[in-house]
């Protein structure tokens, strides 16, 4: 006869105590060889002043220096053009990329207040603030992307499809974006605070970001949810089909539900297989 010992319920809390501990350490490991440092955005006087006093500024992420590629992302969170949620749309993030050698730059830009070039040229700046400290961030000028969430999509979206030059991402990444500013069918608290509350329609559609898609427009990997009541599912799919239509390499990831808003919360149901589809899409070049 075999006889089995179970541990007592004190071994068993000690137990589960020592693995949530190692677990912890494994998990922060990654962030104590990471570099964290604030950058102001405008050394100077910011342009497009936007009248809110509020300041744009990046919270930059490098990974350990042995194991950076070179890669880097400008992060921006989303909000609706009125708040930032910095957390799990932002700084959440920079563990995720950073242990794959990708550095992490979450932009905190500045409240449009109904004239759209204030965040765009917050934007534009902080790949132009990366691509200048590349060499002494250890970053490839031509490895810079951007990513959005929401209305953060949005604008990375309007800087992958409207900006020019050294202000250009090499690629960006978009969560359940905001793409059309058309009345109607777009997220109408973003366009409000975009365009303001008479919006022209040159803005309109210049800010319909899948209108201003071209041949150049960078790759892209697009994830958002199919009950998503907030920003609707055919924002992205129609951002996706314009890319498609231009031979611009994208990938679309629509998962049955979730909503909007997730980012890198892990309440979010399929969170794993998220993580996994973007780190496979990031190692596809």
């Amino acid at each position: 006869m075999k006889y089995f010992a179970y541990p007592m319920r004190g071994s068993m809390v000690v137990l589960k105590s020592v693995i949530l501990t190692v677990f912890c350490l494994v998990l922060a490991a990654p962030v104590l060889a990471q570099r964290t440092f604030d950058v102001q955005l405008w050394q100077k006087k910011a342009p497009n002043n936007n009248s809110l006093g509020d300041t744009a500024y990046v919270k930059v992420y490098l990974p350990e220096k042995k194991h950076a590629t070179g890669r880097a992302v400008v992060i921006c969170p989303g909000g609706g053009y009125e708040h930032l949620a910095m957390g799990h749309e932002g700084t959440d993030w920079a563990p995720f990329f950073n242990d794959q050698g990708i550095a992490a730059i979450v932009l905190h830009y500045r409240m449009p207040a109904g004239n759209p070039k204030v965040p765009v040229s917050d934007a534009e700046e902080a790949l132009r603030l990366v691509r200048r400290n590349a060499q002494a961030w250890h970053i490839d000028a031509d490895n810079v992307g951007i990513m959005g969430f929401s209305a953060g999509g949005h604008l990375a979206s309007a800087v992958a499809t409207l900006s020019k030059d050294d202000a250009k991402p090499n690629f960006q990444i978009l969560f359940y974006p905001v793409i059309t500013m058309l009345d109607g069918y777009c997220h109408q608290g973003s366009r409000k605070n975009l365009l303001g509350e008479h919006a022209r329609k040159k803005d309109e559609q210049k800010y319909c970001t899948d209108m201003q898609v071209t041949r150049v427009t960078p790759r892209a990997f697009i994830a958002l949810s199919d009950d998503d009541h907030v920003v609707q599912p055919m924002n992205g799919v129609n951002y996706y089909a314009e890319l498609y239509r231009h031979d611009v390499p994208a990938s679309l990831h629509v998962y049955p539900s979730g909503g909007h808003g997730y980012g890198l919360r892990t309440n979010f149901r399929y969170h794993i297989e998220m993580l996994l589809d973007l780190k496979a899409w990031l190692q596809s070049f």
